[in-house]
């Protein structure tokens, strides 16, 4: 076991995927520094950011991080009336202990045929839209941007478990969503327009969407080339 947690942590990472994991850690802690109000939220970058990078690298540990990272997150978006992003972190908390048990039976990723892969994302964008209208009449913040965590999310979330490489395209458009989502409630809180949840929390979100959108970019290049395979004793 101890050699398993070593190799998932530790082997076959290349020195640009260290400086850029260090980047984004610091990143996390510069931000609580800032605006020291919100530990969870600091958790859930630091937590977030290490999940995804070894997923990114294909590395079954990745759900232990996760689910500290989710349970974490269900607390902000739940303080600041996130509703499509509380629903989906309920969600994302389920599905980590199924993450792990799926990535053990299956180490190598897969992808979808192209006409598959459009009508997949055609879905997605439906999906988006009920959600958008359902949110809203929820009267949930920014409802149009919130859909993405609850519907655009499952179906990546879903992906991700399943290793099709489609998931991270779907992260990209999640994630850049969820940059102008937080970023537009930090910025009201900062005016004074909004005083629901706190700054740091929110701050802290936009760090981490900014570092997932980084990853999520790179992690769509690293399993369309294959190199996510087996990395570190995945899936053993």
């Amino acid at each position: 076991m101890g050699t398993w947690i070593y190799n998932q942590l530790f082997t076959n990472w290349k020195k640009f995927e260290v400086s850029y994991i260090a980047a984004l850690l610091l990143l996390q802690f510069v931000v609580y520094a800032i605006e020291p109000d919100s530990p969870i939220g600091m958790i859930s970058g630091v937590a977030g950011v290490i999940s995804l990078v070894l997923a990114m690298k294909g590395r079954r540990i990745c759900f232990f991080f996760g689910i500290i990272q989710c349970l974490a997150m269900t607390y902000i978006a739940w303080i600041s009336h996130a509703y499509g992003s509380f629903a989906m972190d309920i969600v994302y908390v389920i599905s980590q202990p199924i993450g792990w048990f799926m990535w053990g039976k299956d180490q190598a990723t897969k992808s979808f045929e192209k006409n598959t892969r459009y009508k997949i994302f055609a879905g997605a964008f439906v999906a988006w839209i009920i959600g958008w209208f359902v949110l809203g009449n929820l009267e949930g913040q920014l409802p149009y941007l919130d859909s993405m965590n609850l519907v655009v999310s499952l179906i990546a979330q879903l992906l991700y478990i399943l290793k099709y490489q489609e998931n991270w395209s779907l992260w990209i458009v999640v994630n850049i969503a969820n940059l102008i989502f937080w970023s537009v409630l930090t910025y009201q809180t900062i005016t004074g327009t909004n005083d629901v949840g706190t700054l740091g929390a929110n701050m802290s979100q936009v760090a981490l969407q900014a570092a997932l959108l980084f990853n999520s970019i790179y992690a769509n290049k690293v399993w369309a080339s294959g190199e996510a395979d087996n990395e570190g004793g995945a899936g053993k």
